[in-house]
């Protein structure tokens, strides 16, 4: 329906006046949808915010690692030291029992002596 139609059936200003916000209705619908396919068609742009997207993406992931690798660091600082802690106070006891109670360890310290000059006795004698 023209505008010429409207008038030539004696339409009322109301008529005129929906039918012009109709046609701004629709111009504006035919716009939106000019600019969808003009975004659509236009390659560059589009691989452009693909690549923006996946750099954004792999900073996050980045970013990521790195936290994990710092969370572990710290845990693994955590369990060496709690090793270490546990390794000191096993070799302080290990001290106090060979204050208290000296003769075995002299015992086995002389023997493992004795051992080693037995093998380099036999080892040059080989020779």
């Amino acid at each position: 329906m023209t505008m010429e139609d409207v008038r030539k059936n004696d339409g009322s200003s109301q008529d005129l006046d929906a039918l012009r916000a109709e046609i701004e209705r629709t111009r504006a619908e035919l716009g939106d949808t000019v600019q969808a396919l003009a975004a659509k068609a236009d390659v560059k742009a589009r691989a452009k915010e693909q690549v923006e997207q996946a750099k954004a993406n792999l900073a996050l992931r980045v970013q990521d690692a790195k936290e994990t690798v710092s969370q572990r660091a710290h845990e693994a600082a955590d369990v060496v030291s709690v090793r270490a802690h546990e390794v000191s106070v096993r070799a302080h006891d290990a001290g106090e029992a060979v204050r208290r109670n000296p003769v075995p360890a002299a015992a086995i310290a002389a023997a493992t002596a004795a051992a080693l000059v037995l093998a380099l006795w036999l080892i040059r004698r080989r020779r």
